[in-house]
């Protein structure tokens, strides 16, 4: 990069303003705490214009004179053209403005946390992955089949040699130090990657913006608009970073991966040299989220195309656009020649409408009526409120926004992860209430099978515990 090319990133693009702005720290710590460490998508403006207050709130109790400005008045300034921080739109299912963050902004939050001391930095597990990542290119793009087999036959021997070892119980455990590496990379590589659908997301609805365009303003033959629109559907599906997307798609919404990338997480995060983040955890459900966002833009694209193909909404469109044009013309036609005559309309009443006043009801007098609510000294009855008094609810609508909140569409999670996230408030009752739960979107499914234990605290603040079947939660 030369020096013209630096000095127009600095001046236009939207991560090397954030970093340049006096609000940087707002901007970064909120905005990338909510979108980025949190990983939400768009966001209403009533929740987010709360968060935001709570946030400013915390800034203030310091320093009152900190950020004057309403929240709102922030969200705005952030969402425009010139700071280009945050995106602002209608979604299809709703009348309420949402916000969604950009991916300049994704870029300054990664480039800010970079500049925070690394205690470890991990070298051997990066150069394990650069030598998988050179096989995998090497190998994978042979033709020659001899030199494929050969290369399996030796990958054979090394795991069989591997596998004698273990029997001979010649096991050489990894060490810690080597543990704590590899978990150090997945977790930046797995964050790294909710960073990349977001740019992916923008580079996918750049091409929905242009197809909208292209409708709005074509002025040709409908086929040769839709032959337009049909090419670059195609595009975004056969360029290298659609193959990519819908290939990791495919991967991530398979049972079988989703099972098996649970439990080595779930494997990882249990290991004692670990220092677990509690937030990869549920990683996997995070990536769905994200790629399920992603698919929704290309889904979009396609949209147009069901209803550009939509015949009468076409001609109704079209015979709209000829009249505003017949005017139009008629207009500019007689603008320096205006008829000696004056222009007028003229409507013939096709009746008079007559109501005799005696087709109204007369008056009537309503009866009196007496209302005693009084209860007689003798028949009022001591109640007893003790009872009412120690019934307890249990929030049905709570627990299955805790569902909703951990396990993203198309996902399955286990009950007692669930629990574990948000534990039980009401005893036994709210356990129950787990599993008699009936949601369009929530199916609760037992395994007679096997059985597992739930440790819980009562309302009294007794430690107990329940054995039930496996229980299952399925977002549809």
């Amino acid at each position: 990069m030369d020096f013209d090319d630096l000095t127009q990133l600095r001046n236009k693009h939207p991560a090397w303003r954030l970093l340049r702005a006096d609000s940087a720290p707002l901007v970064l710590s909120f905005l990338g705490r909510h979108f980025v460490d949190e990983n939400n998508g768009a966001t209403p403006a009533s929740a987010l214009i709360d968060a935001l207050d709570d946030h400013l709130y915390t800034i203030r109790s310091r320093d009152p004179e900190l950020f004057p400005r309403e929240p709102v008045e922030y969200l705005d300034d952030w969402a425009s053209p010139e700071r280009g921080w945050l995106r602002k739109f209608y979604p299809v299912d709703s009348d309420e403005v949402h916000y969604d963050a950009t991916p300049p902004v994704e870029k300054a939050h990664r480039w800010v946390q970079e500049l925070q001391r690394r205690e470890f930095v991990g070298t051997e597990s990066r150069l394990h992955t650069l030598f998988d990542l050179l096989r995998q290119i090497v190998h994978g793009s042979e033709t020659d089949p001899e030199v494929r087999i050969a290369e399996l036959e030796r990958r054979r021997e090394g795991i069989d040699a591997e596998i004698d070892a273990v029997r001979e119980g010649r096991v050489a455990p990894m060490h810690e130090t080597a543990v704590r590496e590899r978990y150090h990379q997945f977790s930046s590589t797995a964050r790294e990657l909710l960073s990349d659908f977001r740019e992916v997301e923008e580079n996918f609805r750049s091409l929905d913006r242009s197809a909208r365009e292209k409708i709005a303003s074509w002025g040709d033959s409908k086929g040769e608009l839709l032959t337009e629109l049909v090419s670059t559907r195609t595009d975004i599906a056969a360029s290298d970073q659609g193959r990519s997307f819908q290939a990791f798609y495919d991967f991530l919404l398979s049972e079988q991966r989703q099972q098996e990338l649970a439990g080595l997480v779930a494997d990882v995060q249990r290991m004692p040299a670990v220092e677990a983040d509690r937030r990869l955890r549920f990683i996997h459900h995070d990536w769905a989220e994200a790629a399920e966002r992603t698919q929704q833009t290309v889904r979009n694209l396609s949209e147009q195309l069901r209803r550009f193909l939509e015949e009468q909404a076409w001609l109704e469109n079209r015979r709209v656009l000829d009249l505003v044009r017949t005017v139009e013309h008629a207009a500019i036609r007689v603008r320096n020649d205006p008829p000696s005559v004056d222009l007028g309309l003229e409507i013939d009443e096709p009746g008079v409408t007559v109501e005799l006043p005696f087709e109204r009801p007369l008056y009537s007098v309503r009866p009196e009526a007496s209302v005693d609510s009084l209860i007689s000294p003798e028949e009022a009855d001591d109640a007893e409120f003790d009872a009412l008094l120690t019934q307890r609810f249990v929030d049905v609508a709570r627990l299955a926004g805790n569902i909703r909140a951990i396990i993203p569409p198309h996902s399955t999670a286990e009950l007692a992860d669930v629990i574990g996230m948000y534990p039980v408030e009401e005893g036994i009752a709210e356990v129950l209430s787990y599993l008699a739960l009936n949601e369009d979107d929530i199916r609760i499914d037992m395994h007679d099978d096997e059985e597992i234990t739930i440790d819980y605290t009562d309302p009294e603040g007794i430690a107990k515990r329940t054995r039930l079947p496996r229980v299952t939660v399925t977002r549809a």
